[in-house]
């Protein structure tokens, strides 16, 4: 599917993911502890440290305060407006590159849409009426725009229509989309030609589960569509009264699992899953004559083969689990064809709950099944060489197996890789550039494969993925005229064209270059330039000459152009307007400082509009952050900016409040490093303090920020890093958390990126839980989080106990939970009242706060 392109104008930058493999949002980096890192009997004292925390986390969680419940709040009109902002459209490139589909969105949602009934069932969170996920932003309006800039509105659609699963046909003469309703789900499609959209099928679509809920077969006309099963009878009733207990058994095999949420509790649950995740899958054309695909499955992928003979469908059966979601039910792989008749049974995969939760584990079996993009239908996958276990000692880690129709032979195994497989793309020509990569060592390698050919794959690149200034880039794909993508070549193969952000020291200048495989030359045939923040989309000719970009500068918002490579010329595709030009005049900087110990640092700083320093004199000032962890000094210290993109002042992080007078340090460098043996938590907070210290001095020094009357905050790990800060130093006045976890002993299996277990390290978790040093916090504090958090580690008791325990201790506090929120927040009461909440605690305890009695100790862990 050709991916959706989204100008970012008007749109939060929401950076709710750690990037990590196992989305944990806790807290990095510790050291030791004197008290608990005594030389002397040190694995007793870790084992009575593990089993005292572990009382003490229990006891925490038997009683949670009651909470008084207030109206929603509207802050003043500056920070409303963001809100209200009207969003930028996204924007979907047709497979042939001649024309542009336009996506506008509709304002927020309101709490009455987001309060809808959810269920929440294996890692999955469904909207029992539609049979479709509980959240979504779907689009509210379709346009066509060719690259000359003619616009047509697409006709047809229904009212206020609530638009999701936008892709193009192979051939691009069509696009598919789902929109939903009330009580269902329905298929769409609609003609490029005619500007024209209809409802395609009668059935309603089951979009519960994984993967896409339909997809397209290669001739352009056909689309396999996951449905609702005729006649389906009413979602099964819970009991009324226990049939019994609920009984879970452990054998004596090792079962780690992180805090996975939202999972199965009961029969009753596994019941409700299976009605609403069973599937009936079809065959439909787009004059709507509908045929069914096999039997009814908890179909989780289906995929057409290049050739559209084949399906390739993944289902997930029972035994299902209580300790782990969707994902890792038992898994049976096989190929139907076209009329739903069995061909090949792949495998049939077992529960997976005993993965390792070293970084880089995996299930052990057939992973990553996929057709490949440059065959009629040849399956690939992955099998892992070491039991799945990054711990395991081991020279080859993985092997990719391909196997063609009509899946009668022997696997071929193509390659066998020492670090673990990262991802593969495939080239028209006879080659494929196979990635892999380990966490630990932060490495990663490209291999030039023949796949026809197995032989020894050779090494492209080789290099460390933290080292952002040498990312050499990614290869550019095209679409083919079966629907899949293939690596752009040139030469007849003999060279391939990258992109990549081009990181560098004076920002980030996204380019294209052309790599001619056999030598390793590389040619730039475009990179950003000042003003202008340019980022390439695709080649949109067949002789590599227009290039479709996404261009801004600091005062205008992305929009899309045509460069001609050889003439130089651009034309203008899109004419986005200013999502809130009342804001124009606000100053933005990208700055660059230095760390204490000489560790280069970069931010991006706001103030307001008119405001001069010399005249206006320092500005109380809020620091958003969010700490990242590298096992590299010289990584830890790249930008990953560019002064030159625009001046979002979306509502999301603390940028709003430059309108309310505060000199803004947005996305301050809070790098965690642990090079050698030494992990990055060892020394967590020492480091996070210098960070933080280095921010504010950057601040005085341009005389811009009142050292006295400064703020912390940050959402998931971020919120973490601000309950560290207030605890382990005195630089800030006050803090606000969003959505953070405090205590790591609730999260015993790792978090974020420590991979060691509470039982390994206990000092490691106590020393890093804010929890667990909440007396020193002598700051204010405002804690926000949503009730419905899904995220795996930041469960809503994470910000009760927190608050328990500060109230319990005479500080200051306030705990605000939006009802009905998971970890980003997207009613427009609840973000109305989110900005009220901060300006309030802002203007009370930094703006307006007096003066303090004396400036204490800012050293790591001084505490009171």
């Amino acid at each position: 599917m050709v991916p959706i392109l989204t100008a970012l104008a008007g749109i939060p930058g929401r950076r709710l993911s750690s990037g990590h493999p196992h989305t944990d949002y806790a807290v990095p980096l510790p050291e030791s502890i004197a008290m608990m890192s005594t030389q002397v009997s040190r694995r007793p004292l870790r084992a009575a440290a593990a089993s005292l925390l572990f009382v003490f986390a229990c006891f925490l969680l038997t009683a949670v305060p009651a909470l008084a419940q207030e109206p929603y709040q509207m802050p003043p009109p500056e920070l409303a407006a963001l809100v209200d902002a009207p969003i930028t459209p996204s924007v979907s490139l047709s497979p042939d590159g001649s024309v542009l589909l336009l996506m506008e969105r509709p304002s927020l949602p309101g709490i009455a849409e987001v309060s809808a009934p959810e269920l929440r069932l294996a890692g999955l969170r469904i909207n029992p009426r539609t049979n479709g996920p509980s959240r979504s932003r779907p689009f509210s309006n379709l346009a066509l725009r060719t690259l000359d800039g003619q616009e047509r509105p697409i006709v047809g659609l229904p009212p206020e229509a609530r638009i999701r699963n936008v892709h193009w046909s192979p051939d691009g003469s069509h696009f598919a989309f789902t929109v939903d309703r009330d009580e269902r789900i329905e298929m769409w499609v609609g003609n490029v030609g005619n500007a024209r959209a209809w409802r395609l099928l009668d059935a309603a679509v089951n979009d519960a589960y994984y993967g896409s809920a339909y997809e397209w077969v290669s001739d352009g006309r056909t689309l396999v569509v996951r449905t609702v099963p005729d006649g389906r009878g009413p979602a099964p009733e819970a009991p009324r009264v226990p049939i019994g207990p609920v009984i879970q058994e452990t054998t004596g095999e090792a079962a780690p699992a992180r805090t996975y949420q939202d999972l199965l509790a009961n029969a009753h649950d596994e019941a409700l899953f299976e009605h609403l995740v069973t599937t009936q899958l079809v065959r439909v054309d787009l004059d709507g004559q509908v045929a069914q695909l096999g039997e009814q499955m908890l179909v989780r992928d289906a995929s057409p083969s290049p050739d559209g003979r084949y399906l390739l469908v993944e289902a997930s059966h029972r035994p299902f689990s209580y300790l782990v979601p969707g994902s890792r039910f038992p898994n049976r792989i096989t190929v139907l064809d076209l009329d739903g008749n069995l061909v090949k049974e792949i495998v049939d995969l077992p529960l997976a709950e005993n993965v390792p939760t070293a970084f880089g584990s995996v299930p052990t079996g057939i992973r990553s099944i996929g057709w490949r993009a440059d065959e009629p239908a040849t399956l690939y996958w992955v099998e892992a060489l070491d039991g799945g276990d990054a711990h395991a000692e081991a020279d080859e880690r993985d092997r990719v197996f391909t196997l063609d129709a009509p899946f009668e032979g022997e696997p071929v195994a193509i390659a066998t890789l020492p670090l673990r497989y990262a991802g593969i793309s495939w080239a028209e020509e006879g080659f494929a550039l196979l990635s892999e990569r380990w966490w630990s060592t932060r490495q990663t390698r490209v291999y030039v494969v023949n796949p026809d050919m197995p032989s020894e794959p050779r090494v492209l690149f080789d290099r460390s993925y933290e080292d952002r200034y040498n990312d050499p880039g990614r290869p550019l794909t095209r679409p083919t005229e079966h629907g899949t993508n293939v690596i752009m070549t040139a030469d007849d193969g003999g060279a391939v064209f990258l992109t990549g952000q081009g990181a560098s020291p004076e920002g980030n200048r996204p380019f294209l270059r052309r790599l001619t495989l056999e030598s390793g030359e590389l040619e730039e045939l475009f990179r950003s330039e000042a003003p202008y923040y340019e980022l390439p989309i695709t080649l949109i000719d067949d002789e590599g000459s227009k290039l479709l970009t996404r261009r801004e500068t600091n005062t205008d918002p992305p929009n899309f152009y045509v460069h001609d490579l050889e003439s130089g010329d651009i034309t203008a595709v899109t004419e986005f307007p200013h999502p809130y030009p009342h804001l124009a005049d606000i100053q933005k900087e990208a700055i660059q400082y230095e760390r204490a110990d000489g560790v280069p640092l970069s931010a991006t700083i706001y103030l307001p509009a008119g405001y001069e320093a010399g005249r206006d004199g320092p500005l109380p000032a809020f620091v958003w952050a969010y700490p990242r962890e590298f096992k590299s000094l010289d990584a830890a210290g790249q930008r990953t900016d560019s002064p030159h993109q625009f001046k979002s002042v979306s509502y999301w992080g603390a940028i709003p409040y430059v309108t309310r007078g505060y000199a803004v340090i947005n996305n301050a460098s809070m790098p965690v490093v642990g090079e050698g043996e030494a992990e990055p938590n060892d020394t967590f907070r020492e480091q996070l303090v210098a960070n933080a210290q280095a921010a504010i001095d950057e601040g005085v020094r341009r005389g811009v920020v009142d050292p006295e009357r400064v703020a912390i905050g940050g959402h998931s790990y971020g919120a973490f890093m601000t309950g560290n800060l207030l605890a382990h130093s005195d630089l800030f006045r006050a803090g606000i958390a969003r959505s953070g976890a405090y205590n790591r002993t609730l999260t015993p299996f790792g978090f974020q990126a420590e991979e060691r277990l509470f039982w390994e390290s206990p000092e490691t978790y106590f020393y890093m839980s804010p929890f667990m040093h909440a007396e020193k916090v002598n700051e204010p504090i405002l804690l926000i989080h949503g009730e419905a958090d899904n995220n795996s580690g930041t469960f809503p008791i994470q910000s009760r106990r927190y608050y328990a325990a500060l109230k319990g201790l005479g500080a200051t506090a306030r705990l605000v939970m939006l009802p009905h929120e998971s970890h980003g927040y997207v009613a427009r009461e609840s973000l109305l009242h989110m900005l009220w909440e901060t300006d309030r605690w802002l203007e009370t305890h930094v703006k307006n706060a007096p003066p303090r009695e004396e400036k204490r100790v800012t050293a790591a862990g001084s505490g009171s």
